[in-house]
């Protein structure tokens, strides 16, 4: 059996994550993947700290080059975040011949074309399913067995933070505020919550999902975008008398598909903001820290994927299917 070596960039949560997975399920890994597939490097910013994860500190490096441009490695996964030195790193390892995966969403969102151009020219995979809802499996699923289809229209709620923030606003009844100081004492809030609640990681997330649906690159500063800070709760309490829940959406639909004589027909619309939706859209029972997507396709009609959205386990369970789909294509 052939053994595909990894170099993790990063152990932080999404690194953690993958790793436990790697430890944990490598017989059933191995099995699926028809390689053993070994982590053989770790970038820490400290080579001697102590870890909740055993692992093997002769692995520990504070030098990326000795991942990056390391002869035995095989497959990068990325997991710093932030959209530099990690761009930089990703770049270099697919020109050393790494294929590489990631879960970076603002690095991907910033350097799509860059990122996907590197990979071509280097003969290369570049993998990025966890980057957009954790460990939901829907980038995979627009680029596979879905590709067949053309793309009508995109909603999702892809932020755990805002949609707890709201979900605790609209059951609990308790100001923004609080329902915001709960979700980062609970770890779904950041201590600067304002990549999340104003609605930034979202266009991250759907400039990724209109490239993959749409073909079309936007980038996340070109998407209108409006977050919750503002909603409050008069808000909320009025969509409730009208029968409906606020959610904080990413939208994207291709204008025109439903008829033959619109002048913007097949001109891409796209936003970011909080929507009102009826109590029976599928996405309105989508709550606390959970995310979703409806996806529409003109053979397919209306999917939605759902489950966890964040978090060490499931986002490293996407990056670890990533690793496997590339080491199938091992010989």
């Amino acid at each position: 059996m052939k053994t595909v070596k990894i170099g993790l960039l990063g152990i932080g949560n999404v690194g953690s994550g993958a790793f436990q997975i790697f430890s944990l399920n490598s017989a059933s890994i191995a099995k699926a993947s028809g390689c053993e597939i070994t982590v053989s490097g770790v970038l820490a910013r400290s080579k001697n700290k102590k870890r909740d994860i055993d692992i093997n500190p002769e692995i520990i490096t504070d030098d990326p080059d000795e991942i990056i441009k390391n002869p035995e490695i095989d497959i990068v996964v990325e997991a710093l975040g932030g959209i530099e030195p990690a761009t930089t790193f990703m770049l270099s390892a697919m020109k050393n011949g790494k294929h590489v995966v990631t879960a970076n969403k603002a690095a991907i969102a910033a350097n799509y074309d860059k990122l996907t151009e590197a990979a071509a020219e280097n003969g290369v995979q570049f993998k990025f399913e966890a980057s957009v809802g954790g460990g939901i499996p829907i980038l995979n699923a627009i680029d596979t067995v879905l590709r067949g289809n053309e793309f009508t229209e995109i909603m999702g709620i892809v932020n755990g933070t805002t949609n707890y923030i709201l979900t605790k606003m609209a059951e609990e009844k308790l100001p923004y505020d609080v329902a915001l100081k709960n979700a980062q004492e609970l770890g779904f809030a950041e201590a600067d919550p304002t990549a999340d609640v104003e609605g930034i990681d979202v266009a991250n997330k759907l400039t990724i999902l209109m490239a993959l649906a749409f073909g079309q690159y936007i980038k996340p500063e070109n998407i209108p975008t409006t977050g919750i800070s503002k909603i409050t709760a008069a808000d909320i309490e009025a969509a409730a008398l009208k029968g409906c829940k606020i959610k904080l959406i990413a939208h994207a639909k291709m204008n025109g598909t439903s008829c033959s004589d619109c002048a913007e027909k097949g001109k891409l619309e796209y936003s970011v903001k909080p929507m009102l939706l009826p109590n029976d859209h599928p996405l309105a029972g989508v709550s606390n820290e959970f995310n979703a997507v409806f996806i529409t396709g003109n053979a397919v009609g209306e999917l939605m994927f759902y489950g966890r959205g964040a978090g060490a386990m499931p986002t490293g369970s996407a990056v670890v299917g990533d690793v496997i789909e590339i080491a199938k294509s091992f010989k």
